[in-house]
């Protein structure tokens, strides 16, 4: 197929779509081949992920001859060849160059990875609430990180041989203490702005489960609540 508004001595460079499908198809095969699987095992491991792909669309979609591929499938083949789906659209160190949209130039297919996934910011694009979750992912982090080792030099206090041992022990517990308070803090700031843009915050493990406040009782009046 031909790219729409090319000169007709163009023929032969294959419309956008068509190149991302080959970019898929080319890296399934690969992937598939280094696995030493055949079609037929790449048809068994999707079924068994509950998306079947049968062994013949498989064998099409490799020699080209598929006409449309869908997301899922994109998904699944990306799952049962234990890899990333944008690994197969974008197949870094395999392709050289792509598009990212029709009509465009072709580009490093590292650069179209990376504004692909968010990692390199497009000016003017929103990024949704992906840095929140980010910064949520990292403090949660921070937290945990900082009650380990508050705990640690709790113990340390408890063991210590000598005065100035224990209040050694005592300033990192301190200190560390602190640390997490911090992150808790601006954890908790975060996850009630995300809330208040509607979004449900990411979900905390059992050590963070102080960092939201209470639910109100629904039967007390306001005045109780405070």
């Amino acid at each position: 197929m031909t790219q729409h508004g090319v000169d007709a001595e163009e023929d032969d460079v294959p419309e956008w779509a068509d190149r991302i499908k080959a970019n898929v198809a080319g890296e399934v095969r690969r992937r598939r081949k280094e696995m030493g699987w055949s079609a037929q095992d790449l048809a068994d491991q999707c079924e068994r992920l509950g998306h079947p792909i049968p062994r013949n669309v498989i064998a099409n979609m490799e020699s080209g001859r598929r006409a449309n591929l869908p997301l899922v499938d994109v998904m699944a083949l990306a799952a049962a060849l234990e890899t990333y789906p944008v690994c197969l659209i974008f197949p870094v160190g395999y392709v050289e160059r792509t598009q990212e949209l029709p009509f465009q130039d072709l580009v490093p297919t590292w650069d179209a990875l990376r504004r692909f996934t968010g990692d390199e910011e497009i000016p003017g694009h929103d990024p949704g609430l992906v840095a929140d979750f980010e910064a949520h992912a990292s403090l949660v982090q921070t937290a945990l990180a900082a009650l380990d080792e508050e705990e640690r030099a709790r113990f340390a206090v408890k063991t210590a041989t000598s005065r100035a041992q224990q209040e050694e022990a005592e300033r990192k517990r301190t200190k560390y203490a602190g640390e997490a308070i911090s992150a808790k803090y601006k954890l908790r700031h975060l996850r009630r702005e995300l809330r208040e843009e509607g979004a449900t915050p990411p979900h905390l493990p059992p050590a963070l489960g102080d960092v939201d406040p209470p639910e109100a009782d629904p039967n007390t009046t306001p005045e109780e609540r405070l």
